[in-house]
């Protein structure tokens, strides 16, 4: 997880939309580099502040990017084929706990954000699609060629939601599937859910 921690970080942190119905109508990409823009110029803006008080970028966090993430797709996406052997009180736990996960993760990493531009690719998408790929490269830092990041957003109840990033061919999804599904067998649901509430709780300190 250390590439997404490192890389993705300005990326998942700019999908925010403090005035979201006004972009429904907008393409993915320019909700991406509109979004991007103000949420990493306000990170900028506020580095003074957050390094003395770090705790005050959850706030950030979760108004932006929790209205752009479909976490119920990607936890679903992420459980597999466990997922229908769940409750509806067992799903909505693990969305809970994996999108706390996901913004707790994130947030922090979004603090170590120093300026890296976004580079915007072109983007296949006909009209009356509603599922799409987004594909952006953003440098490393360390002097190597930049790293691809691709989005995978779809349209729900008119909005642009994403539901997979893709980092240097590797899918945030499936990276976790493998893990979660090797607690399933041996803990159960349940053994999951416990996993990501002690790991959040690890986080919160």
């Amino acid at each position: 997880m250390k590439l997404f921690k490192s890389v993705a970080a300005p990326l998942f942190g700019a999908w925010s939309l403090t005035a979201a119905a006004s972009m429904d109508a907008a393409s993915p990409q320019d909700v991406l580099r509109t979004t991007a823009d103000q949420v990493l110029s306000e990170v900028t803006a506020k580095k003074t502040e957050l390094d003395q008080n770090p705790a005050g970028i959850y706030k950030l966090v979760e108004q932006t990017v929790v209205p752009r993430f479909d976490f119920t797709t990607m936890t679903q996406a992420a459980v597999g084929r466990y997922w229908p052997r769940a409750t509806e009180q067992q799903r909505t736990e693990l969305t809970d706990q994996f999108k706390e996960l996901l913004v707790r993760t994130y947030a922090v990493a979004l603090l170590g954000y120093s300026g890296q531009q976004i580079e915007y690719l072109p983007v296949r998408l006909n009209a009356g699609d509603t599922d799409v790929l987004i594909p952006t490269r953003i440098p490393t830092g360390t002097g190597g060629p930049p790293v691809p990041i691709n989005y995978r957003m779809h349209q729900v109840a008119g909005q642009w939601l994403v539901y997979d990033v893709v980092i240097d061919g590797i899918s945030l999804v499936t990276n976790y599937r493998s893990t979660f599904a090797s607690t399933v067998r041996s803990q159960g649901i349940d053994g999951l859910i416990k996993q990501l509430s002690d790991r959040n709780q690890q986080l919160r300190g």
